[in-house]
């Protein structure tokens, strides 16, 4: 074969992994009812498709895949006696309801990620195994996304799969009465998605489109299957208001920029527009929850015309509201940054210092570079080129690596 096909067959099937293996995977659990049993055959349907699409790559990738995979799967139950026992339990009758809201919604990656969210498993545990399976991120992306070691992920997840098998958890989008009790481990696993595409864990580029495009596909479904549900609205305004500034993150050359050296005349008006308004309409709810309050913070930053204009005060205080409703030690980390904006470096830098004992933070790359920036500020030239090395050593995005060393070289 020759080598400039076998290279377009390659990048053909790379292409289909990236944007479709949540598609194929959700679909073949459908038939296979095991997702140890699923991902081994979706796996096989994609290292088949490197031979048979050397004769020309089919018009619907993500169709071909998903047939390949079903029909190892079908062929794997009728070999171990238990076709009977298992489809059952898994496939629904045509016709059947398929969930809550205005006639269910019947995307099969919707149904993946209530499956894993299932209240039978611990919500840490939900939402690895959604991460893993339903987004596709590596076991050491979702170790990284939840701020624990790779072996305590990786226990984590296997303990998830088997206690699916175990307790016969059905693959369907549960009932209107049952949602709530998932709710907040589906929009938590919809946002660290958004989160890892949007600034990608490793690699040679800043951010990672397909998960990005994927966290805004599940949010919009979730908007249509619970209209009235705050938390919902917040979200997809979070992930609109944040997306809008996706173009202007990396110059022409790819080199990071921040956002005050962003072209805001470049940021998405129409998506700016949509997430204002759902803002809004989150905040109505009362007590407004985590994600209509983050989503607020980013629409202070979509409506400034300039970096200069941003009222950091009132970012302050969105914060202090947020760590009520989530004491989280990223939204702690992020207040400290709008601390130093407002009141200045040595504000901001004891507000960080106080976060430096919490291990959840050891390996966060980002506490130790917003503490170089502060300390550069301050003309604190040799603390700040240590701290801009410990942002290094914990920092596998490429783009972000190189924006680290530039700022560390400008110290002199």
């Amino acid at each position: 074969m020759p080598a400039a096909v076998a290279s377009a067959v390659a990048a053909a099937v790379a292409t289909a992994h990236r944007a479709e293996w949540a598609r194929v995977l959700a679909a073949t659990v459908r038939v296979a009812g095991d997702l140890d049993l699923a991902e081994e055959c979706v796996q096989d349907a994609y290292v088949s498709a490197l031979t048979a699409w050397r004769s020309g790559v089919p018009a619907s990738p993500a169709a071909w895949l998903t047939t390949a995979a079903r029909n190892r799967a079908l062929d794997r139950l009728r070999r171990s006696a238990v076709l009977q026992r298992k489809l059952p339990l898994l496939i629904e009758p045509a016709g059947a309801a398929t969930g809550a809201g205005a006639g269910g919604f019947p995307d099969d990656r919707l149904r993946l990620v209530f499956t894993c969210c299932h209240p039978a498993l611990a919500v840490e545990a939900q939402i690895a195994l959604t991460l893993r399976l339903v987004c596709g991120l590596t076991t050491p992306e979702v170790a990284r996304a939840l701020l624990v070691t790779e072996t305590t992920m990786a226990a984590r997840i296997t303990r998830a799969k088997k206690k699916i098998v175990g307790a016969r958890i059905p693959y369907r989008v549960p009932a209107a009465e049952e949602l709530p009790e998932r709710m907040d481990a589906v929009l938590h696993v919809v946002h660290l998605l958004y989160t890892a595409g949007h600034t990608a864990t490793t690699g040679s580029t800043l951010t990672r489109p397909e998960l990005v495009e994927r966290a805004v596909d599940l949010a919009r479904m979730l908007r249509l299957l619970l209209p009235e549900e705050g938390d919902v609205a917040g979200l997809l305004a979070l992930i609109l208001l944040t997306d809008a500034r996706r173009t202007t993150r990396v110059d022409d050359g790819g080199r990071l920029q921040l956002l005050e050296a962003q072209d805001r005349r470049r940021w998405d008006r129409a998506e700016i527009a949509e997430g204002t308004a759902l803002v809004r309409e989150a905040l109505r709810r009362r007590p407004p929850g985590r994600y209509a309050l983050q989503a607020a913070i980013a629409a202070v930053h979509a409506g400034s015309a300039r970096f200069a204009d941003t009222d950091w005060p009132e970012i302050v205080g969105l914060y202090d509201l947020l760590l009520q409703r989530w004491p989280s030690p990223v939204v702690a980390l992020n207040r400290a940054v709008a601390v130093g904006f407002a009141l200045g470096p040595d504000a901001g830098l004891a507000a960080l210092d106080e976060l430096a004992g919490d291990p959840r933070l050891a390996r966060y790359p980002y506490l130790a570079a917003s503490r170089a920036d502060l300390l550069a500020r301050l003309g604190r030239t040799r603390e700040a080129r240590l701290a801009y090395d410990e942002a290094l050593v914990f920092t596998g995005n490429d783009p972000e690596r190189d924006f680290l060393l530039d700022r560390r070289a400008r110290l002199g």
